[in-house]
C-alpha cells in the first residue's frame, strides 16, 4: 500500500441570479458564483485535488466547460464521477482539509451541513473531514468581495 497526496484550487467571480452552492449545500446570499456548471468552487477544488493525488489529471480534462452536458451541472456529479475512478484504480480516502476564503457570506453556521455533505459524497466518516473557512481581511478580490476561492488538500490510499 502507498499513500499519495492531491491539491486542488479554485475560485469564481459572484453573479448575480445564481444559487450559491458550496460543497453541495446552497448558501442563502444575495449572489452565486458564475461558472459553467453551478459554479461550486469547494468541489470544484476537491475534484481536483482527488484526480491529482491518484494521478488522473484534472477537473477540466474529464469536465470541461467546452461539454453541454455540463451546462450548469450540479458539482457533485463531478465529486461522484471521480470518486467512480479511484475505485477502480483502487483509491480510496484517508482525510480531505477543505478551506474556504470569502470575506461574505459567514460560513460558521453552515461548517457542519457542508462537513456533512461532503463526508457523504466521499465515503467517510465526517472525522475524516476538516472545513475552515477564513477571509482575507479586505484585501484582493475576495476582500472586495467579488467572489469566492478554496484550497483542498486529499490523502489517498493506494491499493
Amino acid at each position: 500500500m502507498s499513500y499519495r497526496i492531491g491539491s486542488g484550487f479554485d475560485s469564481h467571480r459572484f453573479a448575480a441570479g445564481r444559487k450559491l452552492m458550496l460543497g453541495g449545500v446552497e448558501i442563502p446570499h444575495d449572489q452565486g458564483l458564475q461558472g459553467h456548471s453551478d459554479a461550486d468552487v469547494l468541489l470544484h477544488a476537491l475534484t481536483d485535488a482527488l484526480l491529482g493525488a491518484a494521478g488522473l489529471g484534472d477537473i477540466g480534462s474529464h469536465f470541461p466547460d467546452s461539454d453541454g452536458k455540463w451546462k450548469n451541472a450540479p458539482s457533485i456529479l463531478f465529486v461522484q464521477d471521480t470518486m467512480r475512478m479511484l475505485a477502480e484504480k483502487g483509491c480510496s480516502i484517508v482525510n480531505a482539509d477543505l478551506t474556504i476564503l470569502a470575506q461574505l457570506p459567514k460560513l460558521q453556521p453552515h461548517r457542519a451541513q457542508i462537513t456533512s455533505a461532503i463526508a457523504k459524497m466521499l465515503g467517510v466518516s465526517e472525522s475524516c473531514v476538516n472545513l475552515k473557512a477564513t477571509t482575507t481581511d479586505g484585501m484582493g478580490f475576495i476582500g472586495r468581495n467579488e467572489g469566492i476561492a478554496a484550497y483542498v488538500v486529499v490523502l489517498l490510499e493506494m491499493q
